[in-house]
């Protein structure tokens, strides 16, 4: 993964062009778009490489992980087209909350996984889980557990970001865009009570 440092604040606002209701709201740009899409094309090539040969289900995490799963499944089927390696890959869809405000809570809600049972055939092959952000693992690991009662062949979990917190469980993906501090990031389709989820960059 890429790791951003611990001192590093971002860019200024000046240098960016952002929804003018969030003027008084934001301090600086963490991630910037551009800076955003290579990566998540780097970890789509990463893919590739490693599980480019099964037939995957993505299960794309909501509601955060939405705009960085359509971005990877997007760069997927380019690579896929543009290679020897003929990819059979569909899209499936559960939602998870484990954030009240800036802060993740034990309480893990799930909804939509009653209809993994459906797509058991696919689920012997690969399944790959793009999430937005992990922060102490305990979502993940949750889920994980969940989407293992189904008994896929192999599960792979890529996030576009893992934080540095002392509390996480241990529980890491196979594919991290950035490794960054501690800090609640916003943008993306990550939200602060459902604000902030139309901003491109972080």
């Amino acid at each position: 993964s890429l790791q951003i440092k611990d001192d590093w604040s971002g860019y200024s606002l000046d240098l960016f062009a952002y929804p003018e209701h969030y003027f008084e709201d934001l301090k600086s740009v963490y991630i910037p778009h551009g800076v955003i899409m290579d990566r998540t094309e780097r970890l789509a090539r990463n893919i590739m490489d490693d599980i480019g040969d099964h037939d995957i289900v993505v299960l794309c995490v909501l509601k955060g992980g939405y705009k960085f799963c359509a971005d990877l499944v997007e760069f997927i089927k380019v690579l896929s087209r543009n290679s020897n390696k003929s990819l059979l890959m569909r899209v499936d869809f559960i939602r998870l909350k484990s954030y009240c405000n800036d802060q993740s809570t034990q309480d893990i809600q799930i909804t939509g996984g009653e209809d993994l049972s459906l797509l058991k055939p696919i689920l012997l092959c690969s399944r790959l889980i793009p999430k937005a952000i992990v922060d102490t693992g305990k979502t993940m690991q949750a889920l994980l557990k969940h989407v293992e009662g189904f008994k896929p062949k192999m599960v792979k979990v890529a996030s576009l970001l893992v934080k540095r917190v002392p509390a996480a469980v241990g529980c890491h993906p196979d594919y991290v865009g950035f490794e960054i501090p501690n800090q609640f990031v916003v943008g993306y389709a990550l939200d602060y009570n459902e604000y902030f989820r139309d901003l491109n960059v972080r």
